[in-house]
């Protein structure tokens, strides 16, 4: 018979026991909780740390498991879905307005981009919405909307006081051909006679107006013709990415606002906007036709400069560029009209490096390539830091290679006169010896 002396030892090895365990357990989920946290706290910064390209390439990855089992229609309606990730990644965060109004005065001899502005009359239509006007169209307006002949923004409400043009087309991706085709009725309707060509941009689309107004200077406005950056599938002729935005001639405009409100000929709602305007174009005798300059290179471009100069692209992209999908400073025009996927600090660093940035010493000249047929930033800038590599390649690109046609630049004489100070430093030492 176990004695109480026993019956005390065993109590007390089996409170230790039990109190080891319990201090185990508590350890466990300490240790658990913390990792959560830390888990957690990686994984936010991850997200906001995280560059687009590897945004975009984590879902294109997804996107590519699901290229081979669909049809190139479903294909086309699901790559429209992946633009409202980036539309929430470069909508995050509110920009304040850049102003550009220099003290001083440049020297950059702008009369050819003066005389082809009043020559080629453009109006540039943007697509937004009511929830982006402070995020982002805002800064079209600020920076190269401001270059149009005619600038106008349409939306699904009114807005008298930014202002937009309301359309009776609710908001979301599913709209955007309605959106488009109204839009486009509009603008004929009303302001046919003011422009020789309309061109559509997203509130995330970058144009170079001086280069699309050269490259049209050897178009001919009264053929059905439309302009952009060229995706091979879906339509027997092809047709041109939403994003990188497209124009469309007087004549194309014309047919479009006619016949295409037909919706025998042109789908009037629903699909993806830019593949569903590629069947209406074909079914309209409107044809697709090269943009690219004379030696190849490509003006239109659906993402952003960095990925065109890096590479990195989605697998579908390579079955969709008609142009090879090359990537590289070769393989963009010095004379570029347009990029996509451009948020509005990198919209305000696009218009910084292009018409403010100066090489000094580096008189450019115009070339012909179209086929045969910051007030605190100075403008001759020696260095910025926190450069990533992708960026180091834009800056070599936009200083060196991009060009605003028409615009011949001129040096300017920007160093600080130090005659004074040394006339002063002489006489100070002069007082010392």
């Amino acid at each position: 018979m176990a004695t109480r002396k026993d019956n005390k030892e065993k109590v007390t090895k089996r409170g230790k026991v039990l109190g080891c365990v319990q201090t185990s357990h508590l350890n466990f989920c300490f240790g658990l909780s913390v990792g959560l946290v830390i888990s957690f706290l990686i994984a936010s910064f991850s997200s906001l740390q995280t560059p687009l390209i590897l945004t975009r390439k984590y879902a294109a990855n997804q996107f590519d498991s699901y290229l081979s089992s669909r049809s190139l229609q479903e294909v086309a309606e699901t790559y429209e879905d992946m633009h409202e990730e980036m539309d929430k990644r470069l909508s995050k965060n509110e920009v304040k307005e850049v102003l550009f109004e220099d003290d001083h005065k440049h020297h950059d001899d702008d009369a050819v981009a003066r005389k082809l502005a009043e020559e080629i009359r453009i109006l540039c239509w943007v697509m937004t919405g009511p929830q982006n006007l402070d995020k982002k169209a805002i800064h079209v307006k600020k920076t190269w909307g401001k270059r149009c002949t005619k600038l106008i923004f349409f939306s699904s409400v009114t807005n008298n006081t930014f202002p937009t043009i309301g359309l009776n087309v609710s908001e979301g991706r599913e709209h955007l051909t309605g959106k488009t085709m109204q839009a486009f009725k509009y603008v004929h309707d009303n302001f046919f006679d003011e422009a020789d060509w309309f061109m559509k941009a997203d509130d995330d689309t970058y144009f170079i107006m001086e280069n699309l107004r050269y490259f049209l200077s050897s178009q001919d406005k009264m053929e059905p013709v439309y302009f952009g950056h060229h995706f091979k599938t879906i339509v027997r002729q092809g047709y041109y990415s939403g994003g990188a935005g497209y124009i469309l001639s007087k004549e194309t405009l014309r047919r479009l606002a006619t016949t295409g409100q037909d919706p025998k000929f042109c789908r009037q709602d629903g699909g993806a906007e830019d593949a569903e305007l590629g069947k209406c174009m074909q079914n309209l005798g409107v044809r697709t036709a090269n943009s690219t300059d004379a030696l190849g290179r490509s003006r239109f471009h659906c993402f952003d400069p960095e990925t065109h100069l890096m590479g990195g692209y989605p697998n579908w992209y390579y079955k969709y560029d008609a142009n090879g999908a090359k990537k590289g400073l070769g393989s963009i025009s010095d004379y570029a009209i347009s990029f996509h996927y451009v948020g509005p600090r990198k919209m305000y660093g696009l218009e910084f490096f292009i018409y403010h940035l100066r090489p000094y010493g580096i008189s450019n000249g115009l070339q012909n390539l179209n086929w045969p047929g910051l007030e605190s930033i100075s403008d001759y800038s020696v260095s910025f830091h926190y450069i990533k590599p992708e960026s180091m390649y834009s800056l070599e690109f936009f200083v060196y290679h991009l060009r605003p046609y028409g615009i011949v630049v001129g040096n300017q004489d920007l160093n600080r006169r130090v005659t004074s100070y040394t006339k002063n430093a002489t006489q100070s030492d002069k007082v010392k010896n």
